[in-house]
C-alpha cells in the first residue's frame, strides 16, 4: 500500500483551499500542478492555455462527513499545425478520468463495496460511510469494470459444473488448482463451450474433473496431452450409490434382519420393578445446568484450597491474598464449618394459582398441554399455551409408565438400504448385531460389503496395485456396471490414485459462487455475477 495523501493524487494536483460548509460537508479547491499537458490526440505537449473551468467532483469522506472537489482545469491549445485537435482539455487520469464525477479512488472503493455485497447491501453500506451512491449505479460502475483474465494457461485445471437452477440449467466453472483462484465462468454446460475455451486457452497438462462424460470429451478432442484426473469425492460417491442400488431388491431381507435383532433384544428378561413406579425420565442437562454445576465445582475446588491454607496456619488475609479471593469470602467459609451452597431462587409463576387444577386434571388423566391451556383459558389464565406446556414439563416431566411390549409383527423395525450401506461402509459398535444377522443371511451382501470397503480402501491409500483384482471380483457381483463404467475412465481413475490434485477447491469455489448468486437476488445476470467471482478475494 502506497503512502496516502489528503488530495487525490500529489503528483497532479495541488491543494489550494480548504473550507467546511455549514451543511456538514468539506470542499476542496485543488488546481493541477504541471505548467504543460499533453495533447491526447498527437500526444505533442502544450503550454499555451486556452481558458479556465470548474470540475465539482465527488470525494471520499472524511469520518462520514462528504467530501467535494472543485477542481479548476485548463483548457490548452495545441501547437501542431497537423493536428485535427486545435484545443484540448488537461487530462487528470490519476485523479479522475475526463468525464467522471466522482475521483478515482471514491470509484475503486464503490467497486470494493459491489464486489463484495452487491447492489442493494452495498448501496446501504456506502450511504452509512457518507457516500452516495444508488443500487443501480453501483451495478452500473461495475459493469464498467474489464475483467482481465489471466494471460497464462493453467498448468492445473479444475472444471466442474454449477447451478443457475438446480436440476434444469447449469454452467461450468474452471479453476487454476495450482493457485487456488477461479480463472473463468461459463454460462452453459456443454462440451463445445468447454471444448472452446480448451483450445483458446493450449498448455494445460493436467485436468482434474467430476465422473460427467461431456468435460471428458471436451478435455480428450481440446487437449489431447492432458492428463486426466477423476475426482475421487465423486468415485467414492458412485460406489456408495451403486451400494445402495444393490441393497434395494433386498427390504424383505433387511427388515428381517432388523426384526430378528430386535426380538433378541426383547427377549432378554426386563426386571419386574421397571414400571411398577413411575421414574422421571433421565434427561440431559441443560446449558445453564451445566454452566451452574461447572461454577459449583469452581467454587468447591477454591473453598477446599482455602480450608486447606487454614488447616496448615496460614492467616485469612494471607489466604485470599493467595488465592485471589476477598478476606471477607475467606472469613464467611471459615464460620460456616462447611461449603455454603448457593441459595435456591424459587421464581413465581402465571400457573402458581393454577397449580391444584393442573395436579387434579393430571391426574384424571389429562395430560395434553393444548387442552389443559384451553381449560386455563375459561378460568382466566391470559397465557401463550407454550408456557403450561413447559410448566407441565418443569412439575410432572413423564408421568405415564409406558411398559415394554413386544414390536409388533405387522409393523416390524425397518432399516433403509441407504442407512444399511453406511453402516456396511462404516461399521460403528452400535450396529455390529444387525450386521451379522444381514450376514449371515445374505451372503451375497456380505460380498458386496466387502468390496465396496476394499474400493474406499484403494482410494484411500492410492493402492494402484489392488486395482486389478477388485475389477476381477466384481465381475459376477452388482457392482458390474459400476466396474463397466469405471472401465471406460480408467485412465482418470487411475491418474486420481497417482495425482494429489482433487475437485475439492472447485467445489469451495462453487459453494462461494451460489452465495454470491443468491445476494443479488434477481439480478444477478451472468455478466454481474461473473464479474464479482472473477474479482472475489
Amino acid at each position: 500500500m502506497g503512502q496516502r495523501t489528503l488530495v487525490p493524487d500529489a503528483g497532479e494536483v495541488v491543494l489550494e483551499e480548504l473550507a467546511a460548509q455549514g451543511c456538514g460537508q468539506f470542499i476542496m479547491r485543488l488546481r493541477p500542478a504541471r505548467e504543460e499537458s499533453a495533447c491526447p490526440s498527437c500526444g505533442r505537449s502544450s503550454r499555451r492555455v486556452h481558458s479556465w473551468y470548474q470540475r465539482r467532483l465527488s470525494d471520499l469522506p472524511w469520518e462520514g462527513i462528504p467530501v467535494r472537489i472543485e477542481l479548476r482545469v485548463r483548457r490548452w491549445f495545441c501547437d501542431n499545425d497537423e493536428c485535427e485537435q486545435q484545443i484540448f482539455t488537461e487530462r487528470l487520469a490519476e485523479t479522475a478520468p475526463w468525464y467522471a464525477r466522482r475521483t478515482r479512488r471514491q470509484s475503486a472503493a464503490l467497486e470494493q463495496i459491489t464486489l463484495g455485497l452487491g447492489g442493494a447491501a452495498g448501496s446501504r453500506l456506502a450511504v452509512q460511510l457518507g457516500i452516495l451512491a444508488s443500487d443501480s449505479t453501483l451495478l452500473r460502475q461495475l459493469r464498467r469494470r474489464v475483467v482481465v483474465n489471466s494471460a497464462a494457461t493453467p498448468r492445473v485445471l479444475g472444471i466442474d459444473d454449477w447451478a443457475w437452477r438446480k436440476g434444469h440449467r447449469y454452467g461450468t466453472i474452471l479453476c487454476d488448482l495450482e493457485r487456488g483462484k477461479v480463472i473463468d465462468l461459463l454460462p452453459e454446460r456443454t462440451a463445445e463451450s468447454a471444448e472452446q475455451w480448451l483450445r483458446g486457452h493450449p498448455g494445460t497438462e493436467i485436468i482434474s474433473r467430476d465422473r460427467a462424460s461431456l468435460y471428458a470429451e471436451a478435455a480428450t478432442r481440446a487437449a489431447p496431452q492432458a492428463v486426466q484426473v477423476a475426482d475421487r469425492w465423486h468415485l467414492l460417491h458412485n460406489l456408495s450409490e451403486a451400494l445402495v442400488d444393490a441393497l434395494r431388491p433386498h427390504h424383505r431381507l433387511l427388515s428381517e434382519a432388523a426384526r430378528a435383532v430386535a426380538k433378541d433384544a426383547d427377549a432378554k428378561p426386563v426386571p419386574e420393578a421397571v414400571c411398577e413406579q413411575p421414574s422421571p425420565a433421565v434427561k440431559m442437562p441443560t446449558r445453564a445446568r451445566q454452566v451452574q454445576q461447572q461454577n459449583r465445582e469452581r467454587r468447591l475446588a477454591c473453598y477446599e484450597a482455602v480450608m486447606e491454607q487454614v488447616r496448615q496456619g496460614v492467616s485469612q488475609q494471607r489466604a485470599a491474598r493467595q488465592l485471589g479471593l476477598d478476606r471477607k469470602t475467606v472469613r464467611d467459609w471459615i464460620r460456616a464449618q462447611g461449603f455454603p451452597e448457593r441459595k435456591q431462587v424459587e421464581r413465581s409463576s402465571a400457573l402458581d394459582p393454577f397449580h391444584e387444577y393442573l395436579e387434579m386434571r393430571w391426574q384424571q388423566g389429562c395430560h395434553n398441554g393444548t387442552q389443559l391451556w384451553h381449560e386455563l383459558h375459561t378460568r382466566g389464565f391470559a397465557g401463550r399455551p407454550g408456557i403450561v406446556r413447559a410448566w407441565i414439563r418443569k412439575h410432572f416431566g413423564s408421568r405415564r409408565c409406558r411398559s415394554r411390549q413386544p414390536p409388533s409383527l405387522a409393523a416390524p423395525p425397518r432399516a433403509s438400504p441407504r442407512q444399511v450401506a453406511w453402516w456396511l461402509l462404516k461399521q460403528p459398535e452400535q450396529a455390529r448385531r444387525y450386521l451379522d444377522q444381514l450376514n449371515q443371511r445374505s451372503p451375497q451382501i456380505a460380498q458386496c460389503a466387502a468390496l465396496a470397503r476394499e474400493f474406499f480402501r484403494i482410494i484411500r491409500k492410492r493402492d494402484a496395485a489392488a486395482w486389478p483384482a477388485w475389477r476381477n471380483a466384481t465381475a459376477a457381483s452388482p457392482f458390474i456396471n459400476f466396474t463397466k463404467h469405471l472401465c471406460q475412465d480408467e485412465a482418470a481413475f487411475l491418474a486420481a490414485l497417482e495425482n494429489p490434485w482433487s475437485n475439492g477447491s472447485v467445489e469451495g469455489h462453487i459453494h462461494r459462487l451460489k452465495l454470491i448468486k443468491r445476494s443479488m437476488y434477481g439480478r444477478a445476470k451472468f455478466d454481474l455475477l461473473r464479474i464479482r467471482v472473477l474479482n472475489a478475494a
